[in-house]
């Protein structure tokens, strides 16, 4: 009875203290990917915006997301740098799309809408 208690102690502990570590190595990955950056990668932001880089500063990066349109966004913005891999199977068109939806008639619109 006297050894429940350091044992739950060191059961709740030891989880969050491994949480903490794998959390401050990725952390630590994110800071030096975004530190490494170079012109002409292909990036993605943290709010989903592909784009490639063609400046850098200290604390900025200015991404170009369409032909001769240039955005500038803080270096902790960018989340990803893409892969060759991606690149190409997005340029090349590749990947499969889905077919579009075939058009329904006035009667099975109507009956849709109604089954309630």
């Amino acid at each position: 009875m006297e050894l429940l208690f350091p044992l739950l102690l060191v059961a709740l502990l030891v989880p969050m203290f491994l949480g903490i570590r794998r959390q401050k190595r990725e952390a630590e990955k994110v800071t030096a990917m975004q530190d490494n950056l170079k012109i002409g990668d292909a990036v993605i932001t943290t709010s989903g915006l592909w784009g490639t880089v063609v400046d850098l500063d200290d604390d900025t990066v200015d991404l170009e997301i369409a032909e001769d349109v240039v955005t500038t966004w803080l270096r902790q913005a960018i989340r990803e740098v893409r892969t060759v891999d991606e690149t190409t199977a997005d340029e090349t068109g590749t990947d499969e799309t889905p077919a579009a939806p075939a058009e329904e008639s006035p009667e099975q619109t109507e009956t849709r809408l109604t089954k309630d």
